[in-house]
C-alpha cells in the first residue's frame, strides 16, 4: 500500500481524496495555492505546503513546483483528482522517472485517449460505433469541404480537449465560416493546439457514460450507465443513474463496448467512456482518464469507493468483484451546486459565505469544501458543492433531492440551488425524456417570455 499520497488540487475533490486517504490509513499531503490557504481541504489534510499564488498557472498548473513540494514532503505518490494535471501526460512520464506513483492511468494511455481525433480513430479501427466526422483539420478550406459532404448540422471540437472549449455546432455554410476561427483561437488558448474536428450533430442526443475500472491483473469492470444531459454550453448541471432511457439489453450493449475499449488500450485505474445516444444507437464520444465529477452516484447505487479503488490499483492491489458488469440498486440524482447567477446568464458569484446550512436525513450526501465564512477565490471553477440523493426508485430519489434543495442554504452569493428545484420539478425532467440542449432551449423560451412581457408594459 502506498503511505504518502500528494494531491496537488483543491475544493471538493481534494477533500475527497484526504477522506479515502484516512480511510485507507495513508498519509495526505495537499499541496495548496496562496489563495485557498483557508479552505477546508487544508485544514483537513495531514500535511500541507503551499505550491504557488493564486493563478493556476502558477500553482496547481506549475510542473516544477509541484514536483519540488513532492521531493520536500517526501511523497511517494500522487492523486491528481480531475482538472489541472489529471489527464497531463508529461506530468506522468516525470513522476515515474522520479519513482512517484501516479494513481491513474499510464502516460501512453492519457496520450492517446487526450488527443480526441486519435482516440476516434482508435475506437473506429476497433470496429466500434463512432459519430461520422473528420480528424486534425487545421486548414479552413479543407473543413468546409469536409463539412459539406458530412452535411449540415455539425458540431466542430477542438481536437486535444472538451468541457466545451473549442466547441460550436454550425447549422449552416455561414456558421461554419463564423465559428471555425473562433473555436480555433479556443482551442490554441485552451490547449496550445488549434486543431479541430468535425463530426455530424444529432438532434437532441442524450449525453450517456459508462464508469469503468481496470487493475493491473486484466481485470475490466464496468458499472451502470450515467445520464449527462442535462447541460449549459456543453458543461454539466445534473446527473442522475440509470439513465430513464436505457433498458437492459441498451445498458449491456455499451457496457460491452466500454470494456472492450478498455482492453484495447490496454486500461488501467477509473476511467469514463462517453456516449452520444441517437435513439436507441450509441456512438463513442471520448474518454475521461480520470475520476469524474459525478463519480459519487455511482458509487451510492453500487455500494463502491471508487477513490479507494484508484488507491488501491495504483498500490498494485486487485478489484474485489465477482462480475465484470457491476450489479446496483436503486437510483440517484447529483445536481452540481454552484456559485453562479441564473438570472445573469449564470455570471459566477465570488465572494464571501455568511451563511451555510447543508441538508442531510437518509438517502442524502454531501460533498463540499465550503463553510460559513468561507470566502469563494475568483481565479477557480464556480463549483461548491455536489448534491447526491438515494432512492428506491427514480421518483423517490427526486422528492429526496427537492426537499434537500429545500432544506440548503447558502448565502452571501448567488448559487444554482433554486435553478435546480425548478427544473427538477418540470414536468419534462419529471417523465425524463429531456435530451442534450433542453435546458437551454427552455432558458430561451424564458428569456423571449419576459421580452414580449417587458415590450407590453412599455406599450402601456
Amino acid at each position: 500500500m502506498l503511505k504518502r499520497v500528494f494531491i496537488p488540487n483543491r475544493g471538493e475533490i481534494a477533500l475527497r481524496i484526504i477522506r479515502a486517504c484516512k480511510e485507507l490509513g495513508i498519509t495526505s499531503i495537499i499541496g495548496y495555492s496562496e489563495a485557498d490557504r483557508e479552505s477546508l481541504p487544508v485544514k483537513l489534510a495531514d500535511e500541507k505546503i503551499c505550491i504557488g499564488p493564486a493563478s493556476p498557472i502558477d500553482s496547481y498548473l506549475n510542473i516544477p513546483s509541484i514536483l519540488s513540494a513532492m521531493e520536500v514532503t517526501h511523497a511517494d505518490s500522487v492523486h491528481p483528482g480531475y482538472g489541472f494535471v489529471s489527464e497531463n501526460p508529461f506530468f506522468v512520464e516525470v513522476c515515474h522517472s522520479s519513482k512517484i506513483t501516479f494513481i491513474g492511468p499510464d502516460p501512453e494511455c492519457l496520450r492517446l485517449m487526450g488527443d480526441k481525433s486519435e482516440a476516434r480513430r482508435t475506437v473506429k479501427k476497433s470496429r466500434l460505433p463512432v459519430i461520422p466526422g473528420v480528424d486534425s483539420l487545421v486548414d479552413f478550406d479543407d473543413a468546409l469541404k469536409q463539412a459539406k459532404k458530412i452535411g449540415f448540422p455539425v458540431m466542430i471540437k477542438a481536437s486535444a480537449g472538451g468541457g466545451g472549449r473549442g466547441m460550436r455546432v454550425a447549422r449552416s455554410v455561414d456558421e461554419f465560416t463564423n465559428f471555425w476561427p473562433a473555436c480555433q483561437q479556443e482551442a490554441k488558448i485552451a490547449f496550445d493546439n488549434p486543431s479541430l474536428y468535425i463530426e455530424k450533430f444529432i438532434e437532441r442526443p442524450r449525453h450517456i457514460e459508462i464508469q469503468v475500472l481496470a487493475d493491473e491483473y486484466g481485470n475490466t469492470f464496468v458499472f451502470p450507465e450515467r445520464d449527462c444531459s442535462l447541460q449549459r454550453r456543453h458543461q454539466k448541471l445534473i446527473e442522475e443513474t440509470p439513465s430513464p432511457v436505457v433498458d437492459i439489453y441498451l445498458r449491456r450493449k455499451l457496457q460491452k463496448i466500454a470494456r472492450k475499449i478498455c482492453k484495447v488500450i490496454k486500461y488501467k485505474s477509473a476511467g469514463t467512456i462517453e456516449f452520444l445516444l441517437g435513439g436507441r444507437k450509441p456512438y463513442f464520444m471520448e474518454m475521461n482518464t480520470r475520476i469524474q465529477v459525478e463519480h459519487p452516484i455511482t458509487e451510492m447505487i453500487t455500494g463502491f469507493d471508487l477513490v479507494k479503488s484508484q488507491i488501491q490499483i495504483a498500490s498494485g492491489e486487485k478489484i474485489r468483484c465477482h462480475r465484470c458488469f457491476v450489479p446496483f440498486n436503486g437510483h440517484s440524482i447529483e445536481c452540481r451546486i454552484n456559485a453562479e447567477n441564473p438570472d445573469k446568464d449564470f455570471l459566477p458569484c465570488p465572494g464571501r459565505i455568511t451563511k451555510l446550512i447543508l441538508p442531510g436525513g437518509h438517502g442524502i450526501r454531501v460533498d463540499t469544501h465550503i463553510y460559513e465564512g468561507y470566502v469563494i477565490p475568483p481565479y477557480y471553477d464556480s463549483l461548491l458543492a455536489k448534491l447526491i440523493s438515494y432512492g428506491r426508485t427514480r421518483e423517490e430519489a427526486i422528492v429526496r433531492m427537492l426537499r434537500a434543495l429545500s432544506e440548503m442554504k447558502i448565502e452571501g452569493v448567488a448559487t444554482t440551488i433554486d435553478f435546480y428545484k425548478k427544473v427538477l420539478e418540470h414536468p419534462v425532467f419529471q417523465s425524463g425524456r429531456y435530451y442534450v440542449g433542453w435546458l437551454e432551449k427552455i432558458q430561451s423560451e424564458k428569456k423571449n417570455q419576459e421580452l414580449v412581457i417587458q415590450h407590453q408594459a412599455e406599450k402601456v
